[in-house]
């Protein structure tokens, strides 16, 4: 049997906990140190100590780099994380506008782990942008990155959660690997919500030049209902607030 750790052990993981947290979640999206000291207010050398664990952040402090997260201090602060979802992978599967990005987000801060938007990753293995990549190479070569970028994930991942491009479900293979090696979630949403989400977003792409794109989301979701519902758990978005289906996702994901 272990000997408790003593007070002294006690604080050191839980600034190790702490600092991780922040860590996973400024990876995650993206930021550089240097950005979310400049978002907070907070240096560049204090961000680099919480983050290795050894910043004994004041309250307020805290509260200055939670708020440039936008995430709470609870989320970052607390000391009994849900052990049984931050040993796991989790990924996200539904259609452009479902809350991947932003749920995804969010449960990988609260949960101290790695977020992976896994569009991003295919863009580092091809080294172009999505757009680039269909334009060069066509459908079999973005799938082909897609797979290799999945593989690369898990790899790297032992514990992260992945937002999934929204076709990854048709390629038979890439997805029988992600439900092999992840907790899957379908992030369910209307039509409606879908488009009025993307378009909120200010990003027309999906819809550029397509007078029906409603009916077209109809379609694609009637398409890809049999594979999105072999996923784990599904979660409908529709109608609720963020904070409720964050709620729901962080208890459905972890059962």
């Amino acid at each position: 049997m272990n000997a408790p750790l003593s007070p002294a052990q006690q604080e050191s993981a839980y600034l190790g906990q702490l600092g991780e947290r922040v860590r996973a979640w400024r990876n995650g999206r993206g930021m550089t140190r240097k950005g979310l000291a400049a978002a907070s207010g907070v240096s560049e050398r204090y961000l680099a100590q919480l983050e290795a664990g050894r910043g004994n952040i004041s309250v307020l402090l805290l509260r200055k780099v939670a708020r440039a997260m936008q995430v709470t201090v609870e989320s970052l602060a607390r000391e009994n994380p849900d052990q049984d979802l931050a040993r796991r992978r989790i990924a996200l599967l539904g259609l452009r506008g479902a809350g991947k990005s932003t749920l995804g987000a969010k449960l990988a801060a609260a949960l101290g782990i790695p977020f992976v938007e896994l569009d991003s990753e295919v863009e580092r293995e091809a080294g172009a942008k999505l757009g680039e990549v269909f334009a060069m190479y066509g459908q079999e070569a973005f799938r082909r990155f897609e797979r290799r970028a999945l593989e690369r994930v898990i790899r790297s991942h032992e514990s992260a959660v992945i937002a999934a491009g929204g076709s990854l479900v048709t390629d038979p293979d890439t997805y029988r690997l992600l439900l092999d090696n992840c907790r899957t979630v379908w992030l369910k949403a209307k039509p409606e919500e879908h488009m009025n989400r993307v378009i909120a977003q200010g990003d027309m792409r999906p819809f550029k030049g397509r007078a029906a794109a409603l009916d077209e989301i109809r379609a694609t979701l009637t398409d890809r209902d049999r594979l999105y519902s072999r996923a784990d758990v599904t979660i409908e978005t529709s109608g609720k607030s963020l904070k409720t289906s964050l709620e729901e996702l962080q208890t459905k994901a972890k059962t």
